[in-house]
């Protein structure tokens, strides 16, 4: 029977489900009692609502706590074994896969190095395949039942469409010049991931996901989240964008007619900034690192120039080249504060953490040099917390999120994405041109 607003009891069940397991995710274990405020449903609704998800497997009761009304009360909380989920980073020198269960705690990982091509963008076939065979890794070291699988989310670098024919498409410098249909690749030749949704999205929204959910961003209505790895990108969170958006942030220009960016432009941020355009000009100014030194390797040991900590003087040129990087990052931060006004600025990416405190102070003082004094005055730059690989979590996010909102339900096996209408496909193909 349909309500008068238009939402059926089939809605209105889904919609008192998805309130009870989102409560219990982010504030219990709680009471019965104390989630009829908390959604607020009536106590029946709650009770039945409560019911219906242990016998389904994804709620479960965790203790009790005394009453002063007399009886004590039974705690209920999300049990972990409910669903599980994996979440996939695609960077720029390495594919990480991990699996997760429906607490997002890690149970199993694999990890794939993406050899450097010399700017040349990777091929396609490796990364699919480094995926798939990733998450057919996880599955079977973990000896969890594919079944359980509520889905893959993804972080990778580039624009993500979402509305194209066979699933999404991104625009990437990093896994192609031209629009990758990543989605129907990995459909058609993964297993078993192939049988659940995917849900593929810009890496740094899944960090700033990650973040506003678990981490530094928790409690914040509006925060600017830079993951800063090879290159550099954002993720802004506003009131308007409760997910947050992912922002080109990397190619902002911060130099006219300045270096040549890997994105075929000239005098963007990423040309000056992160761990590939870093090192690139601490080589050019005369710094060298150890023979065979991959890019993070690289990192430490510039860092180890600039900020000694074995009472050595720093090393000039990684110090010169440091402080240099600090001004352009802190005025492309200015840029994001002038423009959003955020509350809090949240650094993540493995090079960003590697970087640490005294590189984020010396952000922080041109960030605040560039930018106009109110907002200024009002933002925090802090790190981010949750490591290095917070892209993967906030990717497991994804199928969770969508999980949550369906109410708990199970994508059903042979769910498949919809396919546009001959007329809107057509559309966007010309839009596309």
């Amino acid at each position: 029977m349909a309500e008068h607003s238009g939402r059926t009891v089939h809605d209105l069940r889904r919609e008192s489900r998805t309130a009870v397991l989102q409560r219990l995710y982010f504030d219990g274990p709680m009471s019965r009692y104390s989630l009829v405020p908390a959604t607020g449903l009536s106590s029946g609704s709650v009770s039945k609502v409560v019911t219906e998800l242990i016998t389904d497997g994804l709620v479960e009761e965790a203790g009790s706590i005394d009453s002063r009304r007399g009886r004590p009360r039974i705690l209920v909380r999300i049990a972990p074994g409910g669903g599980h989920l994996i979440g996939v980073d695609v960077g720029e020198t390495r594919v990480l896969v991990e699996l997760f269960d429906l607490c997002l705690t890690e149970l199993a990982r694999a990890e794939r190095p993406l050899e450097r091509r010399n700017g040349r963008p990777h091929d396609v076939g490796v990364i699919v395949r480094h995926i798939n065979d990733s998450i057919a890794e996880v599955v079977r070291s973990s000896g969890v039942d594919g079944d359980t699988l509520l889905g893959v989310g993804i972080g990778v670098p580039g624009i993500i469409d979402g509305g194209a024919e066979g699933g999404v498409v991104v625009h990437s410098q990093t896994i192609g010049r031209q629009a990758v249909p990543l989605e129907k690749l990995l459909r058609d030749t993964g297993r078993p991931a192939h049988r659940v949704p995917y849900f593929i999205d810009n890496g740094a929204k899944t960090l700033g996901q990650a973040e506003m959910w678990f981490g530094a961003g928790r409690g914040a209505r509006s925060a600017v989240v830079v993951l800063f790895g090879s290159g550099v990108s954002a993720c802004v969170v506003t009131d308007d964008v409760e997910r947050g958006r992912a922002v080109e942030w990397g190619h902002l220009t911060v130099q006219v007619r300045g270096r040549r960016c890997r994105c075929g432009a000239s005098g963007c941020l990423e040309a000056y900034a992160g761990a590939d355009a870093l090192l690139a000009r601490w080589r050019e100014a005369g710094g060298r690192a150890s023979a065979g030194a991959d890019e993070e390797s690289a990192l430490v040991e510039l860092l180890s120039g600039a900020y000694p900590k074995d009472g050595r003087a720093p090393d000039p040129v990684a110090a010169t080249v440091l402080a240099e990087t600090a001004e352009y990052l802190g005025a492309g931060l200015a840029d994001l504060i002038n423009l959003f006004q955020p509350e809090r600025i949240l650094v993540g990416g493995w090079a960003g953490l590697r970087l640490g405190p005294p590189f984020l102070q010396a952000v922080r003082t041109q960030a605040r040099a560039h930018a106009l004094r109110h907002p200024a005055s009002s933002v925090s730059i802090e790190l981010g917390r949750l490591g290095p690989d917070a892209v993967t979590v906030g990717a497991a996010t994804l199928p969770l999120a969508d999980f949550f909102a369906h109410g708990g339900r199970r994508p059903h096996p042979t769910d498949r994405p919809t396919p546009l209408p001959p007329w809107q496909a057509s559309l966007s193909r010309r839009l596309a041109h």
